[in-house]
């Protein structure tokens, strides 16, 4: 009844803040109802409309610069603690939001493995911002002199900026070890909404983007490049939230116009419920319905600070994908095949590829299913293996849904995502109450390009019964 009331509470406000969001997005998200004879004309037509929608755009903005931060992050008292802030506004701020804990912190190795990770050119349009939230001066000082005398460097090219916040006359649950378990999982859930929304608001004019992750993570190499090329391909897209990692809370990606709103949120319900559960209802409230995961994950946990804090903060295992299953699928396409290719090559899990050439805005290649399967991941890659060559330079990959008869494509269809460099590798999931099974895999053409284009491969892998135990 609690959560109940706490959600009711939530769209009451988010209402509020959002009447005029909702609308805009609504009307930019997309949605394709087609039958196969008027396909190709529709498909134009839709491509068209997505592009006149970016007029609304301004507005959109114009709505976000309107927003005001919460009262109560007026009153923020902010210390830096080493560096400063970058003069120029950067494309990502790397959140992340530190405290003291009995068991010692893997900060410094977190730290650590961002830069290891990063080349010079990748860290030039970031600034990673930490936010030591403990008020312990002792401890204050301690970790922000392990952290000047490691990454000096870094703090010296405002590449890296301690923070220390805190709240004037706002009350935090007490001693931890004087309550019950429940409330003292409630306690940790205040606790961390208020330190991030500390954190998140500091950013709010830092960057373009915000990357969140915890304070005790591995980065694969090349991280930020995997999310700038992503950031890139979704710029003209609606999105609330993207996410580069299974973890709860590490590898997600805001909007710094959405921050405000979602600092203010995170004041008003502090007490209520887990931040990573917090934000699947943010992300509900912001229009997008399911998750938007990209795949494989590029964020890691690196030890472990409590069976408690696992309680009640759990992790979402990375899940383990073995080699693609593709189910019986017919393929069909309206481009032109070269070198005696048939489309089905593209979708045969070997060596040929489909190739075509001057491929034209609205073209498509279409996997049909034989029956209807629970797809959870999609891979779809073009080009040459020598990268830059031959590659779908403008697409998008859609999921279809209510089969048509002999085979001839779906008649409902919805974005998955686009190509980011050429190629899509995500999650797929699905709405609530909705059906879990998928018929069709499209390929979109956006825009026409006068090369060769390869087709090399489209991975599918589909939920089997035996993988829910």
């Amino acid at each position: 009844m609690h959560h109940c009331l706490w959600k009711r509470i939530l769209v009451a406000v988010s209402l509020i803040f959002l009447g005029f969001f909702f609308q805009k997005l609504t009307e930019e998200r997309p949605t394709y109802n087609l039958s196969l004879q008027e396909e190709k004309k529709k498909i134009l037509q839709q491509l068209n409309q997505e592009q006149m929608t970016s007029e609304s755009k301004n507005h959109l903005e114009n709505f976000r610069d309107m927003q005001k931060a919460s009262p109560l992050l007026q009153q923020v008292n902010y210390k830096l603690l080493a560096g400063s802030p970058p003069q120029e506004k950067k494309l990502l701020t790397i959140g992340i939001s530190s405290e003291q804990r009995p068991n010692g912190s893997y900060l410094l190795g977190t730290l650590h493995s961002l830069f290891q990770a990063s080349s010079e050119h990748e860290l030039n349009c970031v600034v990673v911002l930490v936010h030591l939230s403990n008020p312990d001066p002792k401890w204050l000082r301690r970790t922000v002199a392990s952290i000047s005398d490691l990454f000096k460097p870094h703090i010296e090219a405002q590449k890296l900026l301690v923070i220390h916040g805190s709240l004037a006359d706002f009350s935090l649950p007490g001693d931890l070890n004087n309550v019950s378990h429940a409330s003292r999982c409630e306690a940790h859930y205040s606790r961390q909404k208020v330190n991030y929304a500390l954190l998140m608001n500091f950013a709010i004019n830092l960057s373009e983007y915000f990357l969140m992750i915890e304070d005790y993570v591995y980065c694969t190499s090349k991280f930020i490049s995997t999310i700038y090329w992503a950031l890139s391909a979704w710029k003209e897209l609606p999105w609330a939230i993207l996410e580069f990692s299974s973890l709860s809370l590490s590898g997600k990606v805001f909007h710094t116009s959405d921050l405000s709103r979602l600092t203010s949120l995170f004041l008003l319900f502090h007490k209520d419920i887990p931040i990573h559960l917090f934000l699947s209802e943010f992300r509900l409230l912001l229009t997008q319905n399911v998750p938007i995961r990209f795949s494989p994950s590029v964020f890691y946990h690196i030890g472990n600070y409590s069976a408690f804090e696992d309680t009640c903060f759990p992790v979402e295992k990375e899940e383990v994908f073995g080699e693609p299953d593709n189910p019986v699928a017919s393929v069909l396409t309206d481009m032109m095949a070269e070198m005696n290719a048939i489309p089905q090559y593209a979708y045969t899990l070997n060596k040929e590829c489909y190739s075509t050439l001057n491929p034209v805005r609205g073209n498509y290649l279409t996997v049909v299913l034989e029956k209807p399967q629970k797809v959870t991941r999609i891979e779809v890659l073009t080009g040459s293996d020598k990268k830059g060559l031959y590659w779908l330079q403008q697409g998008q990959v859609e999921l279809g849904y209510d089969p048509l008869e002999n085979s001839r494509g779906c008649t409902h269809y919805t974005l998955l995502g686009p190509l980011v460099e050429g190629n899509l590798d995500q999650r797929v999931f699905y709405e609530e109450d909705s059906v879990e099974e998928l018929s069709c895999i499209r390929l979109l053409v956006l825009a026409s390009q006068e090369s060769w284009l390869l087709i090399r491969q489209i991975k599918v892998w589909t939920w089997h019964e035996e993988e829910e135990g």
